[in-house]
């Protein structure tokens, strides 16, 4: 079984019950599975190559996400491009992808300009297809692709300034689509309001949702606050999933101007951690339906599941129990099971976890050990398996439920004439959890200002990994043994943030 095959089940079942939901009203189950074999057979027709990577890159609408589904029918593996990222960095991406096609959206089209790939628009899935195409993951689809197979590449930052290829196999998704539908106990009643990127957790609940014979809700675009309410209320959302500095948004507005939400059934926070005051303050609006898991692009959501019950006490420090599929142990430095109460690195075993990193061996010997996923994360359990995520061993900002890698800023920052040597590091942050900042050296007798510094940043990397601020030193606190000494700059910048 592929994880398209949930889909196609439930659009057997129920054919007539909404898919999907959006501005311009409901599509079917049987709708949206005649779309999704249409737009997928044209894919074939433009790329008829099996199993090849096609890139995607476009906004949170309804498109995008049946674009998604024909590509996952046709038996591509889907490369998600962020709208986020700076063009630069996209264009990279893609170069070491290697796509036989790239499908965009207008404004993505004109980002990728003169990237050495074919680009197609996602109106051209609209085409008719030529000639009679067989679909290698359709519904009647004859099988016999192995489970080991890619399904996505996703990136996530790498220690040398580029991000690295996470390649996600089949059987990782259909892990993810049963264990969230057990965990969540989704079914057909079940709507979900799409507030995260599709690139990102979107992408992730969708067929779960689907393959349990629930809809996705598409609030108008850009959606802010007041209309994934809005949308939240007039189609009886029953469930999303967005950052802290998101959800934190929402309650905002929910408390300026109450929506009946009562028919929420999970508000599931992710992506960062969330202060025990704001899980509080959440609860306090939205109801005893906050809850919260912990995944990584290596091992999707969901590696641990803390449901709205648990988050009450002590318990609102931690991220949850194993979910169904999954282990997950805390390790020594020697790789041996530390027991309940003492720190270690987080480490996950299961048929969630990637199978590699894309033409990265060294990384990913490194990383899979024995079976189990290093997660580079620090934590500890508890006598009765909560999982409490202490520290971060390897060097990653997340900031508004985004990772960062300093070392993918310090590259770009570092390349700036003007600076001769800079800093990225994380400082706490009441909206963002952690905010990017950046300290930096310049070169003797060069000038530069921060907001030139930072524009350079942005229009390499996009607007998530660009510092909130640049502090500027004559020199940089080294260590012992003359290295820069994050701590040092750490404490000097937050001195300066708070004084």
């Amino acid at each position: 079984m592929y994880p398209i095959d949930f889909f196609w089940r439930a659009a057997e079942r129920f054919p007539q019950r909404p898919a999907l939901i959006g501005a311009d009203g409901e599509q079917s189950f049987r709708q949206l599975a005649d779309t999704v074999q249409q737009r997928a057979a044209t894919l074939l027709t433009l790329d008829p190559r099996p199993g090849s990577a096609v890139c995607l890159g476009a906004a949170n609408t309804v498109d995008h996400l049946v674009a998604l589904l024909a590509i996952l029918a046709a038996g591509k593996v889907w490369v998600p491009l962020n709208p986020r990222n700076g063009d630069p960095e996209l264009q990279r991406l893609i170069a070491f992808v290697e796509p036989s096609l790239v499908l965009v959206d207008v404004p993505m089209a004109e980002r990728l300009a003169g990237v050495g790939a074919r680009i197609e628009p996602l109106d051209a899935l609209r085409q008719p297809a030529t000639g009679d195409v067989a679909l290698p993951m359709g519904p009647n689809g004859t099988g016999g692709i192995p489970l080991e197979r890619a399904q996505a590449i996703k990136f996530t930052g790498g220690t040398t300034g580029f991000p690295k290829g996470v390649l996600q196999p089949l059987r990782a998704w259909n892990t993810n689509i049963a264990t969230q539908i057990q965990a969540y106990g989704l079914g057909p009643q079940d709507r979900y309001l799409v507030a995260a990127p599709i690139t990102h957790g979107t992408g992730t609940y969708m067929l779960p949702l689907l393959g349990a014979g629930g809809a996705l809700v598409f609030p108008d675009y850009p959606a802010k606050p007041a209309q994934l309410l809005d949308a939240a209320q007039a189609h009886r959302a029953t469930i999303f999933f967005a950052p802290p500095t998101l959800v934190m948004a929402l309650a905002d507005e929910q408390t300026a101007r109450p929506r009946d939400l009562s028919s929420l059934r999970f508000v599931v926070y992710g992506g960062a951690p969330m202060r025990p005051e704001q899980i509080r303050q959440a609860q306090a609006v939205f109801g005893p339906v906050l809850c919260t898991s912990y995944g990584q692009t290596e091992a999707p959501q969901i590696v641990t599941f803390l449901p709205p019950q648990d988050m009450q006490g002590r318990r609102l420090g931690s991220v949850g129990r194993a979910s169904l599929l999954t282990q997950i142990a805390v390790l020594d430095p020697q790789g041996r099971p530390l027991p309940p109460g003492e720190q270690g690195e987080i480490a996950v075993r299961g048929d969630l976890l990637m199978s590699g990193y894309l033409k990265a061996d060294t990384e990913t010997t490194q990383t899979l050990v024995d079976g189990w996923l290093r997660t580079g994360d620090g934590g500890e359990l508890d006598a009765d398996g909560y999982l409490y995520l202490r520290d971060r061993l390897r060097d990653v900002i997340i900031t508004g439920g985004f990772n960062v890698y300093p070392s993918d800023v310090e590259v770009v920052l570092s390349a700036h004439p003007a600076v001769a040597e800079c800093a990225v590091l994380g400082v706490p942050d009441e909206k963002w959890g952690e905010a990017v900042h950046a300290a930096v050296q310049l070169r003797p007798g060069a000038q530069a200002g921060a907001d030139e510094l930072l524009a350079w940043v942005r229009e390499q990397l996009g607007p998530v990994k660009t510092p909130k601020a640049v502090h500027f030193f004559d020199a940089l606190p080294r260590s012992a043994v003359a290295k820069v000494s994050k701590p040092a700059v750490r404490a000097a910048i937050v001195k300066e943030v708070l004084a």
